[in-house]
């Protein structure tokens, strides 16, 4: 199986070294970088110093610059193409390949920024949907750091959606040994839960970071799987995707985990940092930072209440300090514990 992977990010590098290093050399991977620098580095050195330093890119990975329109070409061959960009590229990776026969899947998590004169921003397949409805499309994601699974540690990932065959070509593409490939029609859910799930992971490192306990974490997990599953609900997701892999999994391993990013800024705030000097302390993108107000958005035009994800964004804007976020969610009315 050809496998292109556009993208050579942390995530994006980790995905093509787990499918390369695969028993049975049955898989023909390929890491597309858009800096040509960062690409001949990786050539030279066998490594992405840059995201992924100290793991070895396996010699079977193929490296490439070449203009992004080739992976239309004969010479790539691609049985299944993979976007590795940040969110906020994706609309323009899949414009650029809106022709494109195979499967094409993108790895992001999050909604876009609001395009000019439209009301909320976009969920990835609402976006391709845009742009190049007629690819057939999905997105893999689930519980996962990249060092781990370039590591070759046991990851279980979800792949989503409402075609058959780019489910399977998923499967076939990155299920092996280490990493586990769970298939599931329920696009709409998987991509809720990756996007709210680093929103509400900032709030639970802003609770680590004022150590306020492991029963305000936990109180803050459940609450928040509890607004991921309403606002997921509202735009057709089903229930049951929340508890699982992409829901509750992702949700728990973010908003606990010392690798992830959006904890870490939540963190950092707590510790009295700007919100831009925790941004630039990171080195990589923490997409919760960027989606969360469009999350909030998309909540209030449906009518959907998210008391912990609108405290993020108040805290992020500027306009709630983090005792004060703390404090404004500790002092809602009571109310019965429901979705």
């Amino acid at each position: 199986m050809r496998i292109v992977i556009l993208g050579a990010g942390a995530w994006g590098t980790a995905l093509a070294i787990n499918a390369a290093s695969a028993p049975g050399g049955g898989r023909q991977v390929t890491l597309w970088a858009r800096d040509a620098q960062q690409a001949q580095d990786m050539v030279n050195r066998r490594e992405n110093a840059r995201y992924l330093p100290g793991q070895a890119l396996p010699p079977t990975l193929a490296i490439s610059h070449a203009a992004l329109d080739t992976a239309q070409a004969p010479q790539w061959g691609a049985d299944l193409v993979v976007i590795g960009s940040p969110m906020a590229a994706l609309r323009g990776m899949l414009g650029a390949l809106g022709g494109v026969a195979v499967p094409v899947v993108w790895i992001c998590k999050g909604f876009e920024s609001p395009q000019a004169g439209a009301a909320g921003g976009l969920l990835g397949h609402e976006v391709c949907a845009s742009v190049a409805p007629g690819l057939k499309a999905g997105v893999l994601s689930g519980p996962s750091f990249a060092q781990e699974v370039a590591r070759g540690q046991p990851t279980a990932l979800v792949a989503a959606s409402e075609h058959a065959a780019v489910r399977d070509a998923l499967v076939a593409g990155f299920h092996g040994p280490t990493l586990r490939v769970y298939a599931n029609e329920d696009i709409v859910g998987v991509e809720v839960g990756g996007a709210v799930k680093n929103v509400l992971a900032i709030a639970t490192g802003l609770c680590d970071g004022l150590d306020l306990g492991l029963n305000a974490r936990a109180a803050l997990i459940t609450r928040g799987l509890a607004e991921m599953t309403r606002l997921g609900l509202a735009l057709g997701a089903r229930a049951d995707t929340f508890m699982g892999l992409s829901g509750l999994g992702d949700l728990v391993l973010t908003a606990t985990g010392d690798l992830s990013r959006n904890r870490k800024v939540g963190q950092l705030l707590a510790q009295g940092q700007s919100l831009q000097q925790a941004v630039a302390s990171l080195g990589h993108v923490a997409e919760g930072v960027y989606s969360a107000r469009t999350v909030v958005q998309r909540a209030r035009s449906l009518g959907i209440e998210m008391p912990i994800s609108e405290a993020v964004v108040a805290l992020l804007d500027g306009r709630l300090q983090p005792a004060q976020a703390v404090a404004a969610l500790m002092g809602r009315d009571p109310k019965d514990e429901a979705f």
